[in-house]
C-alpha cells in the first residue's frame, strides 16, 4: 500500500491532482481543505495517503494533515459512507468542525453536507461519537453570525467558507453590514 507521496505537483483539477514521484505521476483525489492549501504547480508537496483497491480501480486519496487522514478512515467505517462521501465531508467542513459536530451530536449541521441525509448523519454520530477526538471547543455562533452564514450559504458559498468569513466579522456589526464585509472578503479570495 502507498502510505505517503512526496513529489512535484504536475496538475491541479479539483478534487484531483497529479504528483510526480520518481518519474511516476500519481493521480490523487484530495478534499478541498487540502486542495486550497497545496503549493503551486511545479512545487514539491508531501501528502499522507490512503489507497483503496477495488475490483475495477486502484484509488489514491491524499491529505496534508494526519487528522484529515484519520477522520477519512473513520468515516469510511460508517455503513453507507464510502470514499467519495468521506471526501465530500472533509471538503465541506474542517476536521475540527466535523469532530465537534459528531461529538456534540449536531445532526442538523452534518445534514448540510452534500450526500449526507438525516439517517446517515445519525449513524455518523452513533458510530463515531466515542472515536473522534474533539480538538477544539467550537466557539458559539452569535445570532448575527448565524444570519450571515445563512445568507452566504443561500448565495451559494459552502458552509465552511461562510463560517470562516463570519468569524472575521467584528462583534459590533449588524447582519447586513456583516454580509457586505464577508462578500467583499470572499470576492478578494476568489
Amino acid at each position: 500500500m502507498i502510505a505517503s507521496v512526496r513529489g512535484k505537483i504536475l496538475q491541479k483539477n479539483p478534487p484531483q491532482i497529479v504528483v510526480e514521484c520518481g518519474g511516476i505521476g500519481y493521480e490523487i483525489d484530495v478534499p478541498m481543505s487540502t486542495f486550497y492549501n497545496l503549493p503551486d504547480i511545479g512545487e514539491e508537496v508531501f501528502l499522507s495517503t490512503v489507497m483503496i483497491v477495488r475490483e475495477d480501480a486502484q484509488l489514491l486519496y491524499g491529505f496534508l494533515t494526519a487528522q484529515e487522514k484519520e477522520l477519512f478512515k473513520l468515516l469510511m467505517k460508517v455503513s453507507g459512507i464510502g470514499p467519495r462521501i468521506s471526501l465530500a465531508v472533509l471538503s465541506s467542513m474542517s476536521a475540527e468542525d466535523i469532530g465537534n459536530a459528531i461529538a456534540n451530536g449536531e445532526v442538523g449541521l452534518l445534514t448540510k453536507i452534500p450526500g449526507i441525509g438525516k439517517k446517515t448523519a445519525e449513524r455518523m454520530v452513533l458510530e463515531l461519537k466515542d472515536k473522534v477526538l474533539v480538538t477544539a471547543v467550537s466557539s458559539p455562533v452569535s445570532n448575527v453570525q448565524s444570519e450571515i452564514i445563512q445568507a452566504l450559504t443561500a448565495l451559494g458559498f459552502s458552509d465552511r467558507e461562510a463560517r470562516l468569513a463570519a468569524k472575521q466579522v467584528p462583534a459590533d456589526v449588524d447582519a447586513s453590514e456583516g454580509i457586505r464585509l464577508c462578500l467583499r472578503q470572499l470576492a478578494q479570495k476568489g
